[in-house]
C-alpha cells in the first residue's frame, strides 16, 4: 500500500516554515501552528492566543505560508513565520508602535520581533503592541 503524498503532513520550507495552503479563517492558521516544528509550535500557539484574546474579533488567514491577523477588511496588522533559529513576528505598521519593535525591515513601516527558543516572551509588551497595531488602519497585502 502506498501512502498518500500528504500523509507525512505539510512540507517544511527553508528554515522550517510550514507550507500551508492559503485560506481565510481560523482553520488554516491552526493548521500552520500545528505544523510548526518543535518548540516553534508552542510559540505559534501562544502568539495566536495572545492575538485572539487581545483582539476578540480578529480576522485570520494564511497567505504566503504564514498566518496573518487583521482588524479591518482587507487590512492586516501582524503576521509571523518560522526561520531556522527563531520565529519572527511582523508588525506591518511597526514604526507607529510605542516603543517601536526592535528589528528594522527593508520596508519602511515594518518592524520585527525575533523570538528564539531560549527567550522569555514579554507578553505584556506583545499585548501592548497587538492592541496598538489593531487600532491602526493596517496594511493591504
Amino acid at each position: 500500500m502506498n501512502p498518500k503524498k500528504d500523509d507525512a503532513g505539510p512540507k517544511l520550507l527553508s528554515g522550517g516554515n510550514p507550507q500551508i495552503p492559503k485560506g481565510e479563517g481560523d482553520g488554516p492558521v491552526q493548521a500552520y501552528v500545528a505544523a510548526m516544528p518543535g518548540w516553534k509550535s508552542e510559540i505559534g500557539r501562544r502568539l495566536d492566543e495572545l492575538v485572539t484574546t487581545t483582539v476578540p474579533d480578529v480576522r485570520k488567514a494564511v497567505k504566503w505560508n504564514q498566518p496573518f491577523y487583521g482588524a479591518h477588511e482587507d487590512r492586516w496588522f501582524l503576521s509571523f513565520r518560522c526561520y531556522t533559529k527563531y520565529v519572527q513576528v511582523q508588525f506591518w505598521q511597526g514604526t507607529s508602535l510605542d516603543p517601536v519593535p526592535p528589528k528594522a525591515s527593508k520596508h519602511d513601516e515594518v518592524r520585527y520581533l525575533d523570538i528564539h527558543e531560549e527567550d522569555e516572551l514579554d507578553e505584556a509588551q506583545l499585548r501592548s503592541w497587538i492592541e496598538q497595531a489593531a487600532r491602526l488602519p493596517g496594511t493591504k497585502v
